[in-house]
């Protein structure tokens, strides 16, 4: 299927399709949802999603999995190399060859990129935020931007901007959904990316965050604090939902049911008590099949059972 996606974007250079069908590899091995959404759109505008979510992911690895190589030098390596390509146009990276290839075709501001830098560079020396001030700061680059470089390659049926403030509020929903999520996972390399002023009104801490962590559950005091950023996630949702139909009718269907299955998350937490130490919160797969098969359909009839048939 990489190929076909590849010849319906009219990318043929061999290079730019290495490059392109390794951030669809970096997108189907860690991006479940992203990429099960990625699958209802059209052959041509996927390879776009997989280089830009290939390039976050790239990122993403070298921020939170530190080897023996100097993580804040291999960052500022990486961004050197981002400047350089978005400057020339073209790149010999294995990843940034798809990314400004794709910000070319879709005339990507630049500021994006650079602004999802600065955020990973943030990773690397703030461990925890005070406010939801503070944390907008960070979430700006790290979810509301990809957001904005998605919707040129979505598409928009009236001007861009209209979509814009829609499209960056979904990608912070995303964000804190994650956010939510991870708590676990993210307190483990040292971070706390939930405000500790909302977590504070329920004297919830540092301290009690790592004494649930290592008992394995969450107690009630976690159980409330995460109760009513949930209710604050729900509503970023409902907030980000009209701008879907502000998308080109043929991206809908993939947006809507990152939609879903993002927001299912948060259904799962609540589920399971708001205890986020005990497991991992995960949409069924049962679930999943039924969010994206009708949406699959739903996306076949949009483009047409021409396209279907090549």
């Amino acid at each position: 299927m990489g190929s076909r996606e590849l010849d319906a974007a009219g990318i043929a250079d061999p290079r730019l399709r290495r490059a392109y069908l390794r951030c669809r590899a970096l997108n189907a091995r860690h991006g479940r949802t992203y990429f099960l959404a990625t699958r209802l759109l059209g052959p041509a505008r996927r390879p776009a999603v997989h280089a830009l979510y290939g390039f976050a992911r790239w990122a993403d690895e070298i921020v939170d999995n530190p080897s023996t190589v100097d993580t804040a030098e291999a960052l500022a390596d990486l961004e050197t190399c981002l400047l350089h390509a978005l400057k020339e146009g073209e790149s010999e990276h294995p990843v940034l060859a798809a990314l400004v290839d794709t910000a070319g075709r879709f005339d990507m501001e630049h500021a994006l990129f650079t602004d999802f830098m600065a955020s990973m560079r943030m990773d690397l020396t703030v461990t925890e935020y005070a406010t939801f001030a503070d944390l907008g700061r960070y979430v700006r680059g790290s979810a509301e931007v990809i957001g904005l470089q998605m919707l040129p390659v979505l598409g928009t049926v009236g001007p861009r901007a209209e979509a814009a403030p829609y499209a960056a509020r979904l990608g912070l929903a995303f964000q804190i959904t994650n956010f939510l999520r991870d708590v676990d996972e993210d307190l483990e390399r040292g971070r706390i990316y939930l405000p500790l002023a909302e977590l504070a009104a329920f004297d919830v801490d540092r301290e009690r965050l790592t004494w649930c962590q290592e008992r394995g559950s969450a107690d009630q005091a976690v159980r409330a604090a995460l109760a009513h950023l949930i209710a604050l996630n729900y509503a970023d949702y409902r907030a980000a939902a009209p701008g879907i139909d502000l998308l080109a009718p043929e991206s809908r269907p993939c947006v809507r049911t990152a939609f879903r299955l993002y927001r299912g998350i948060l259904d799962e937490i609540v589920a399971a008590e708001y205890d986020v130490f005990a497991r991992r919160a995960v949409v069924p797969k049962a679930r999943r099949l039924a969010v994206a098969v009708p949406a699959l359909g739903a996306a076949l009839l949009t483009r047409g059972f021409q396209e279907v048939a090549r």
